[in-house]
């Protein structure tokens, strides 16, 4: 009878979202819940005409820390702009990954108890399981460390920088944004990879302050690429200092901890020569090709240089951009698709043969002692589709809402800048080609009434149910980790 009653409370209910719930229906359920919230909390303060497809749009954005824009960031008031930066926290891969690991210590608080009262006779196996709960719990307290310091010391930087450089502090002036809202703002969304900025033009006015791009840089690759290799020196160096063992053990056991972020040694290290190389790589391309172009706009080879870099790096994830992507050479912008593409850990691994009857071995232990639901997990991982699928269909989705724009304007909505758009979508980028008046096909010079240059993505010219179909890329994009292995039961031979 009391187990009757207990089952109607809201504990209850707690526990089946917290310990029950499939991990990707409870993170979509937290996506989708925030950007509602988010929604509101943006429309409710609102005094601008902002219709609510834009304003969710850019909720959602926010919140998968994807930057794609339908609106201007200058509409936004200092409130919109905290709303924003609550929601690019709270949406940002480090948080959630903490959460997630504040959570996994609760799981194993919850099995330990149920293991008590039903068994009390495996004390080693409770030997490891607490050793285990205390490695994660050590690890949460590292991450949120290493969240409030990023973010205090990043916010600190750009504060001291606009205060020292009368140029920097003069755009803000200009546009009315303050120091403080500017630096905090920023510092959160980049450290999220999300890219947005409180100014229209992103971080275009700022090309010539190379200091500022170069803070940013840094916290690019902390929360994102690199973000598993300094997670992995911060623990060393913890570990060197106070010399715990539950340290060492975090470090020679990071694989059953179960935290993705969490690479052995060797991985760690591969993973940093790639994210390097990639960006080597890009930057070749990049300055052999558009160099001498004018849209540079800096004629000092120092900030070119430093303006080339951060434009490279943000291409993985990050999405700000110090120059117009809409007058970049095609074959650069092919360049920056794929990269959007690839996953943020994405690394050349090269392994041996023992290595690989390991993995085969740990697959059949772990084949074996599924449990009823979780096999229906993995059969129906079986028949999804693969990535590149449903960018196929989102871009043919686009295209079909967008038919009678593309004929039209040809020029604007061709398909290249809508598979840029998308891919940026998926990948949680925001990169955009944007929109010019220009190409119009009947553009009549003058004709402020009939177009007008705006500073947002190109997605800000779609239609509503385009808007719509962008929105939920976004939504897979952020959850995309759940479908690495979409695909493997189709046979292309």
């Amino acid at each position: 009878m009391c187990t009757m009653k207990w089952k109607h409370t809201p504990s209850y209910f707690l526990h089946i979202l917290l310990f029950r719930l499939n991990p990707f229906l409870f993170e979509l359920g937290y996506f989708v819940t925030l950007s509602s919230v988010g929604f509101l909390a943006l429309k409710s303060t609102s005094s601008n005409p902002a219709r609510k497809i834009d304003l969710f749009f850019t909720s959602a954005s926010a919140v998968t820390v994807s930057s794609m824009s339908t609106l201007e960031m200058e509409v936004f008031s200092t409130t919109h702009l905290v709303i924003l930066t609550v929601l690019m926290l709270l949406g940002g891969e480090v948080f959630t990954s903490m959460l997630g690991l504040r959570l996994t210590k609760a799981k194993i608080n919850n099995n330990q108890i149920r293991s008590r009262q039903m068994i009390a006779e495996f004390d080693r196996s409770n030997s490891d399981v607490n050793m285990k709960r205390k490695c994660i719990e050590i690890l949460a307290s590292l991450v949120t460390w290493y969240l409030l310091a990023v973010h205090a010391v990043g916010s600190a930087s750009i504060v001291v920088y606009l205060s020292l450089v009368p140029s920097a502090r003069r755009v803000l002036e200009r546009k009315g944004i303050g120091m403080g809202i500017f630096s905090v703002f920023t510092a959160v969304s980049t450290f999220a990879n999300c890219g947005f900025v409180p100014t229209n033009e992103n971080m275009i006015v700022f090309k010539k302050n190379s200091g500022l791009l170069l803070i940013l840089i840094q916290l690019v690759f902390m929360g994102n690429t690199l973000y598993p290799v300094c997670l992995r020196l911060l623990i060393w160096f913890t570990e060197k200092v106070t010399k715990r063992a539950e340290l060492r053990y975090v470090l020679e056991n990071s694989r059953e901890l179960g935290y993705g972020h969490l690479m052995p040694g060797l991985e760690s290290v591969y993973l940093g020569i790639t994210v390097l190389g990639f960006v080597v790589v890009q930057m070749v391309v990049f300055c052999s090709l558009e160099w001498n172009n004018n849209f540079l706009g800096v004629s000092n080879y120092y900030e070119r240089i430093v303006g080339c870099l951060f434009q490279v790096v943000n291409s993985r994830h990050a999405g700000e951009s110090v120059f117009d992507l809409g007058v970049v050479s095609p074959a650069v912008l092919v360049l920056f698709v794929i990269m959007m593409y690839l996953p943020p850990y994405t690394s050349y691994l090269p392994i041996n043969e023992h290595q690989v009857a390991d993995e085969n071995i740990t697959k059949h232990i772990i084949n074996t002692t599924l449990t009823s639901r979780n096999k229906v997990y993995y059969k129906w991982e079986n028949i999804v589709f693969s990535q590149l699928t449903y960018l196929s269909i989102f871009v043919i989705l686009i295209c079909i809402t967008e038919r009678q724009n593309m004929k039209t304007d040809p020029i604007n909505f061709n398909v290249l800048n809508i598979v840029v758009e998308v891919i940026s979508a998926y990948g949680n980028v925001g990169f955009s080609v944007g929109y010019s008046c220009e190409k119009q096909m009947h553009y009549s010079g003058g004709g402020a009434a009939v177009c007008k240059d705006a500073w947002y993505g190109f997605a800000g010219r779609w239609s509503d149910e385009g808007k719509f179909v962008l929105i939920v890329v976004m939504f897979i994009g952020r959850l995309k980790k759940f479908n690495m292995r979409g695909g493997r039961a189709w046979i292309l031979a």
